[in-house]
């Protein structure tokens, strides 16, 4: 069954309430059952987990800064990549790369770039190697979404999954209407985002530089 954007937020909400609800069922049990010494660490464990996994699902308020020209950061990261490609399966052309490394405690939620019209979209299954290799890229499992922004120009990113990633939710379909700074998916823990741009943009980021979701403008097309 597929579900609509409004949905996948209800399932992803309803997923976190059912693991609180089970950690605090085992919280309960462990009471009835063992020694103080067992239950307090194990309780503050299963609590832990249930505050680590609300915490590692959050979707933060934030003030969209991209349009149909200013393309913004997919996720928080730190950027790891910053150099001229060749992409070989959707653009075909030399390109800049901009890769965003995002680790634990970085915001995993993804939002569209750019609002422009979904191109091309497609799912490669694949290894989990470090998100931060260079061959992750193309060896990890991970989505490709190919955007067409209204000047013409293309817009590729995709949605990496890492060495503990084990799950990417992506809202693409081809001919999709997107908007810059709405939700587009969900990565399930450490991983990257790969944007590749045409030549002639004007780049506003820098290697090394943090960037925010919605808030930081990657590029100029």
């Amino acid at each position: 069954m597929k579900l609509d954007k409004d949905s996948r937020s209800t399932v992803i909400k309803v997923y976190i309430a059912a693991l609180v609800a089970i950690g605090l069922l085992l919280f309960a049990q462990l009471h009835f059952g063992l020694s103080w010494w067992v239950v307090a660490p194990l309780s503050a464990l299963l609590v832990f987990f249930s505050w680590f996994i609300t915490f590692f699902f959050r979707v933060p308020e934030r003030t969209p800064a991209g349009d149909n020209t200013k393309v913004t950061a997919v996720a928080d990261g730190k950027i790891v990549i910053l150099k001229k490609v060749y992409e070989p399966l959707f653009i075909k052309q030399e390109c800049i790369q901009v890769s965003i490394y995002m680790d634990f405690f970085d915001v995993h939620a993804c939002f569209w770039p750019l609002t422009a019209t979904v191109k091309e979209y497609r799912y490669y299954p694949g290894k989990h190697l470090l998100a931060f290799k260079p061959k992750a890229s193309l060896d990890n499992e991970h989505t490709a979404t190919l955007l067409l922004a209204d000047n013409g120009k293309q817009v590729l990113f995709k949605q990496l999954a890492g060495g503990f990633a084990r799950r990417i939710v992506c809202y693409s379909k081809p001919g999709l209407r997107t908007k810059a700074g709405e939700q587009c998916g969900v990565i399930k823990f450490g991983s990257r985002i790969d944007i590749f741009l045409p030549l002639d943009v004007e780049i506003h980021v820098r290697l090394g530089e943090q960037v925010r979701a919605c808030e930081t403008v990657i590029a100029t097309l």
